[in-house]
Parts: structure tokens; sequence; C-alpha cells
């Protein structure tokens, strides 16, 4: 069995919540998890700060995955793919992680923190976590033409 990937994990005031829920599970879950912050709710806090600790965590360690969490998610998301090799994708339902996973191999799952959704943040997360990158020919094109139009823009 392949050892468990290390997690990042961050949050504005927004996502707080849900980050200590989802950081606690993961913890029992025997997962390895790193708190980039927020450290404490502060309704005044801005995303972008967390995105890129988080952001640039997992760029340095390719072999771990990181989770955000704000408003709606879309924030996050957002910010983090400003940074090179990071693939944040939003998870608002389980099929959302599993294929943003399977498909894009994503490496950080983006969770909405006041957006209600059909399934809870653990379900998304833990499903993100379970699932593996295809690596389906189709899939792994498509990653190479995302790869060259980041390339451009360096």
């Amino acid at each position: 069995m392949a050892s468990k990937p290390h997690i990042y994990i961050g949050a504005d005031h927004a996502g707080f919540s849900v980050k200590e829920e989802v950081k606690q599970q993961l913890s029992a879950d025997g997962y390895e998890v790193e708190d980039v912050g927020a450290e404490a709710f502060v309704e005044t806090d801005d995303y972008p700060a967390y995105a890129e600790r988080v952001a640039k965590a997992v760029a340095k360690n390719p072999t771990s995955l990181g989770l955000l969490a704000c408003g709606n998610a879309e924030g996050v998301c957002i910010a983090a793919n400003k940074v090179h090799g990071v693939r944040a994708a939003i998870g608002y339902s389980i099929e959302a992680a599993q294929t943003s996973k399977n498909d894009d191999n994503a490496n950080i799952l983006c969770l909405p923190g006041r957006i209600e959704t059909k399934d809870s943040a653990i379900e998304m997360v833990r499903a993100f976590l379970a699932t593996p990158f295809s690596g389906a020919e189709r899939h792994e094109r498509r990653l190479k033409q995302v790869e060259e139009i980041e390339a451009k823009d360096l």
C-alpha cells in the first residue's frame, strides 16, 4: 500500500471552520497535516496569503497535496493556480473531487466555506485523496498542453 501524502492545509476566515474540521478528521485518519494558517479566526483576513503558502509548499514537494478553503473556493483556487506547477481545482461534490484528481491530476483541492454543497467537506477530501490520477493518454496529453501554456508565461 502506498504511503499517505503529506497534506498542506490553509484557509481564510470564511473557510476556517472547514479547515479545522478537515484537519482534525485527516489527522485521525493517519495523515500528516501541516496547517499553514490561519492559526485563528480573524474576520478581516484575506485568502491570498494562505493560498500562496499552500501552493508554494505543494509545488516544492511534488508528492504532497494541498487543501484550501475560503467563502466560495474560487478565490483560493485562482490564487493557488498562479504558482507554477500547481493544479488547483474546486470541490463542490465527491464527483468533482474525484474527477479533478483522476482526469486532471489536481494537487490542491479547494473547498467552499460558505456555499452549501451536496456532499460534506470531509467526504469530498477523502474522495480526492483516495482517487489516483488515471494516467490515461488523453489526460496526459491535456496536462502536457496545460504545461506548455504555463511554460510560455514564465
